[in-house]
């Protein structure tokens, strides 16, 4: 089936794909298109102090929106994408101080009403017209979800000029004000989870003493998200510890998660965009700050409510911001999570891509895929990526990793980069203008280039992988090299569907093989990289049962040349395809 065909199936046959046979495209919204700049100050007015908009401030709103989202499907479909994630997209805080200055929320995590679309984006019409526009198109939507916390309202009254450092439990207890000598509040209280044990719960001053500012105090919708009692208020996190539970993001308000009335109030909240919209699967924003028995209620409920609207293959992939695959996995194991973003390939295949490592750190992180709930068949529902709106692109890893290198070799192994994540197990995961060849500084907020030719001195001035383009160019470098491997990926199942065996993993920068097969079918696809910088040729053990080759991409042998031995010559910095005809069939 080409690529084509798998993203303009009827909505009947699109709604049957697994996760895995997916190509998700992540965007914000606010940087992506601009469909209708009518709506680009949000209703606010003109002040970007009040609005946020300021087009030339790359931490204020630029006047992207679901309307330029809907304008722009065809150049995602174009690029091989079947599904597209939008950053959070309901309405925010549009300004608030952050890091010692104002700041917008055109990211979408500073969310006051989980109910509606922020206005700097569209309304709720819009949002149903995008969604019934990627459906036409037999494409998926996915939303990026907020449970941890809201956007920056409560305020302590212990530090009003300054952050508020963590107070942990055993030095400030549920039941005492200020300490464990401070006054008795909450008698009885345990924090064990239960209906009848929070209903103790009735004094927040355990920590602090939390107050909604005047002309606050209803902003948050819904109603119940205005009670201070449903916060942890315990000050900044520092990720760490049980602070990374129980601690404010940022400033940003911590819900007391452990609460069932913030359980059943997320589970109706979320729910009901999937009622509502049609929404097929939900990235979750921070899920590692939150306790493992939220996970443990709000996975399945999001999960019979998809299938009672239609939607038997919901996906749902949580953030665990963390490299390592036992941290990773861990959040499969005890929160309950089906999936995780995969952080552990990103920063492999980035370092591998870039010679940094050598192959066999990645067929090593392949190999920890047993430890994840399901093991190596739930790894196939793992998103993949090489990049994001918090650490930055591969183009720009890349870039910095290779500063005097010339534009061959950038885009070269910007190119490899993308094949290791098309062709391996897992869910390939294109952040939004990497086809354009977006480099950018790195770091927090250092990848979120306007996709048009915006305000932004820096963005327009950059050095891009492929050499600097018109906005949307489908001619560009790597929006062409990503659309093909798409093709590759959507004709062969196996490179979807299939379990992933390591052929061979060099000990330096070279040769990298693994073979993907569908279980109980004969044959398998090989695919072969040369992470080095000069040609390699290789023979690879294979199964003894792949005689005969063909080619899906490079100079495939014809045969092999002893049973279990396929010999392959290969280009530097590049990869081919091989499918064998096995003797079965």
């Amino acid at each position: 089936m080409a690529s084509s065909a798998l993203a303009q199936a009827p909505e009947t046959d699109f709604r049957q794909r697994p996760p895995q046979d997916e190509v998700i495209y992540f965007l914000l919204p606010d940087r992506f298109a601009n469909g209708d700049p009518g709506n680009d100050d949000g209703g606010y007015g003109p002040d970007p102090l009040r609005s946020g908009f300021n087009p030339a401030n790359p931490e204020f709103y630029h006047g992207g929106d679901l309307a330029g989202v809907i304008q722009k499907l065809d150049y995602i479909q174009g690029l091989g994408a079947t599904a597209v994630w939008l950053a959070p997209i309901f309405k925010n805080k549009p300004v608030q101080p952050t890091a010692g200055r104002m700041m917008a929320g055109f990211h979408g995590y500073w969310i006051t009403d989980f109910t509606r679309p922020d206005p700097h984006f569209g309304e709720p019409e819009t949002m149903k017209a995008l969604v019934e526009a990627a459906h036409a198109r037999g494409m998926k939507v996915y939303l990026d979800i907020v449970t941890n916390h809201t956007a920056d309202v409560i305020q302590y009254r212990e530090c009003p000029t300054s952050a508020c450092a963590y107070r942990s439990i055993a030095d400030y207890p549920w039941t005492r004000r200020g300490g464990p000598e401070g006054v008795a509040i909450n008698d009885g209280f345990r924090g064990d989870g239960g209906a009848d044990d929070f209903a103790r719960l009735t004094d927040p001053t355990w920590a602090y003493t939390p107050y909604i500012p005047a002309g606050e105090e209803t902003v948050k919708v819904p109603a119940w998200l205005n009670d201070p009692l449903l916060y942890h208020n315990r000050g900044d996190s520092t990720f760490r510890g049980e602070n990374s539970i129980y601690g404010d993001f940022a400033g940003l308000d911590d819900l007391f998660t452990e609460n069932p009335r913030v359980v059943q109030g997320m589970i109706e909240i979320f729910g009901d965009w999937i009622d509502e919209y049609g929404i097929d699967g939900f990235r979750i924003d921070t899920a590692k700050h939150v306790n493992p028995e939220f996970w443990q209620a709000f996975v399945p409920a999001m999960m019979e409510r998809a299938k009672a609207r239609g939607i038997p293959n919901f996906h749902i992939f949580g953030e665990v911001y963390d490299p390592d695959p036992a941290a990773l996995a861990r959040h499969t194991r005890v929160d309950g999570l089906p999936a995780v973003l995969d952080f552990a390939f990103q920063s492999v295949a980035t370092d591998v891509a870039n010679g940094a490592k050598a192959p066999d750190a990645l067929q090593t992180m392949f190999d920890a895929d047993a430890l994840y709930e399901g093991g190596v068949e739930a790894a196939l529902h793992l998103p993949t990526f090489l990049g994001n709106h918090d650490m930055g692109r591969i183009g720009g890893f890349v870039l910095k990793a290779h500063p005097n290198a010339d534009d061959e070799e950038l885009l070269a192994r910007t190119t490899l980069a993308h094949a290791l994540m098309m062709f391996s197990r897992g869910v390939p995961t294109l952040y939004y203008g990497d086809g354009q060849g977006f480099a950018g500084e790195g770091g927090y907020g250092g990848g979120r280039q306007d996709m048009w030719e915006g305000q932004v001195e820096t963005y327009r001035t950059e050095r891009r992988i492929g050499g600097l383009r018109a906005p949307y160019d489908r001619d560009a470098p790597l929006y062409g090299r990503i659309a093909e491997m798409a093709r590759l990926r959507a004709s062969d199942p196996a490179l979807r569907r299939g379990l992933q065996f390591g052929r061979a993993a060099a000990e330096e920068p070279g040769l990298f093989a693994f073979s993907r097969r569908l279980p109980d079918q004969p044959g398998e696809t090989l695919v072969i990289f040369n992470t080095g910088t000069t040609p390699l040729t290789a023979n690879i053990a294979i199964d003894p049962a792949s005689t005969h080759w063909t080619t899906s991409r490079g100079q495939c042998p014809a045969t092999s040349v002893a049973p279990g031995v396929v010999r392959v010559t290969l280009p530097p910095l590049d990869y081919m395809i091989c499918v064998s005809e096995s003797s079965a069939q």
